[in-house]
């Protein structure tokens, strides 16, 4: 697990209501929060309202809440136009990818993810469009054997890397390192979101 210095006090508050508020809220499901950074090619755009509104900003989300609601109707080949065709996350690609929510699929219920934004970082790489989202949530379900409600997964001020194809955003993969030691057969560091 990576360690990071300051903990933003915001998200922490955010992550720690929602899990105390339980099952039955209503999530917002991506979230950008008010102290969010927005850099346009090195400009940064200042007050919340125009972060929100920045038809980047405006696009990101909607491929988010794209694959949320792919998630949530478990339709996987929905939930599977979220990722660019060139993803790769430490040697994982598009049909490892599937291969993984077919099974979180299978094993889980009820599942919903939480996504909140706090630095959005717009770059132009080789001619296109690139989004650098840090962010901060979890995957949660129902365990479909113990019937109770269970963090899948969770990450905090993970860098997701998106590409612009065509009119949409998708996802190209996360930053960080695989952990030195992993227990057999496990996944590095959340490849799904």
């Amino acid at each position: 697990m990576r360690r990071y210095g300051k903990v933003n006090v915001p998200i922490g508050l955010s992550l720690i209501l929602c899990s105390l508020l339980g099952v039955e809220t209503v999530w917002a499901k991506v979230q950008v929060l008010p102290e969010t950074v927005l850099l346009v090619e090195g400009k940064k755009v200042s007050g919340h309202n125009s972060v929100l509104h920045h038809p980047v900003v405006k696009g990101v989300v909607t491929a988010f809440e794209r694959a949320e609601s792919g998630l949530q109707q478990e339709e996987l080949d929905r939930l599977m136009q979220f990722y660019a065709p060139a993803y790769d996350y430490h040697g994982l690609k598009l049909a490892d990818v599937r291969r993984i929510w077919s099974e979180v699929f299978e094993h889980y219920k009820a599942l919903e993810s939480l996504h909140l934004f706090s630095d959005i970082k717009v770059l132009n790489v080789d001619g296109k469009l690139r989004v650098e989202v840090t962010c901060t949530g979890g995957l949660y379900g129902t365990d479909e054997q113990s019937g109770k409600r269970v963090t899948i997964d969770s990450w905090f001020r993970e860098v997701h890397y998106l590409v612009k194809d065509g009119e949409n955003w998708r996802f190209l993969g996360n930053a960080g390192d695989v952990p030195a030691a992993a227990p057999f057969a496990s996944a590095p560091h959340h490849p799904l979101f």
